[in-house]
């Protein structure tokens, strides 16, 4: 794998510096403009960012001046380790550069962000957590769903569909038809997952949705039954991207807020522009 010190910043520039830091800075659900305002401004402050196989490309323009280095992980795909990954944020931060680690969503909702904040933690690093729109609620919202609503759901649980050792126990718990249930990256398990909520006592009717996408350019949406979920085809188009389940009554507001949600459009103009600052750290 390459390194980030290939073409990056000489001693004239952030190495000049005697201490750096790193900013865990959430990217939200996909879109650039929906990555917090302090985030777009600790990316322009940026010497290199070491960002996620989900976070946008088009958040490049927020920070023109870093380094860019890829450390994403996608399910069985070769990726940076963990510990590798811990080690290049010290090295840099070490070497007086301002660091952002660009990650899907939020840093600390299933993103791994709590392993890297302990490792600068212990590495005496200043570190910086940016908190990001999580997808497990951004993106139900923006399909229509709210994970919450009066006299359907005054709940909502998150777990990761991965591997079904890990899932099963907490789907297990779960009361039948009794909150919203959103699987973070549990597309190719949800044949599993439907046949055992339903085995546990779920109604088969129950309103469920795949989310494939959520803010990017490849985002695509199903509802339908729990019983029908495994039936929902994903579109090439939107193969291979990130997606997740919600599975509860609130899925049954999709169609109805559907139109009003479509309805909405803004100029161009309106559109996020980003500051660049001198902003002293």
């Amino acid at each position: 794998m390459s390194d980030p010190t290939v073409n990056g910043p000489t001693a004239s520039g952030p190495a000049a510096r005697s201490t750096g830091h790193v900013c865990l800075v959430g990217a939200g659900p996909g879109s650039a403009d929906l990555i917090t305002v302090r985030g777009a401004r600790r990316l322009a402050e940026a010497d290199l960012v070491l960002y996620d196989a989900l976070a946008s490309e088009e958040m490049r323009v927020y920070a023109p001046g870093a380094r860019w280095f890829f450390v994403g992980k996608r399910a069985c795909r070769a990726s940076i380790d963990q510990e590798v990954l811990n080690r290049l944020l010290v090295k840099y931060a070490r070497r007086g550069w301002r660091v952002v680690r660009l990650k899907c969503g939020d840093p600390f909702v299933f993103g791994r962000g709590g392993e890297e904040a302990l490792a600068l933690a212990r590495a005496g690093i200043p570190c910086e957590i940016i908190p990001g729109l999580s997808t497990a609620v951004a993106a139900p919202a923006l399909a229509g769903i709210p994970v919450t609503h009066r006299g359907l759901a005054s709940s909502f649980a998150v777990i990761t569909g991965h591997h079904e050792a890990t899932y099963a126990p907490l789907l297990d718990g779960f009361a039948p038809d009794s909150l919203t249930l959103v699987v973070l990256m549990g597309l190719g398990q949800r044949a599993r997952i439907a046949e055992r909520l339903v085995a546990r006592g779920w109604s088969p009717a129950t309103p469920a949705a795949v989310i494939v996408g959520a803010a990017t350019a490849q985002s695509w949406r199903w509802t339908g039954a729990l019983s029908a979920l495994d039936a929902a085809e994903i579109p090439p188009a939107s193969a291979g991207a990130p997606g997740l389940l919600v599975i509860g009554a609130v899925v049954s507001l999709a169609a109805e807020l559907a139109a009003g949600l479509s309805s909405v459009t803004f100029d161009s103009a309106d559109a996020f522009q980003p500051q660049q600052e001198n902003t002293q750290r």
